[in-house]
């Protein structure tokens, strides 16, 4: 599985990308946030505040109970705004 962190998410987790394989247990969205937040202090310092991190899946957004595979790209991001 591939996830992609950007903005203040990247520079938190201090990764712009990895390459994971979560435990079994772990397939959706809100538990492979789980998981990825017990990986490092990074980590957990970039999924403090979930209510603001936005997530896809294979360029999809998602909630937290979309399912997740081994070969899905998750990426992370703040909300974005328009102007």
């Amino acid at each position: 599985m591939k996830v992609l962190y950007f903005s203040w998410l990247k520079t938190r987790a201090g990764i712009g990308e990895e390459t994971v394989t979560p435990p079994a247990g772990v397939a959706s969205v809100g538990a492979l946030l789980n998981w990825l937040a017990t990986r490092s202090p990074g980590h957990a310092a970039a999924l403090a505040n979930r209510s603001v991190v936005r997530v896809a899946v294979n360029q999809e957004y998602a909630t937290t109970n979309a399912p997740v595979g081994p070969n899905d790209e998750i990426a992370l991001f703040p909300p974005v705004t328009g102007g």
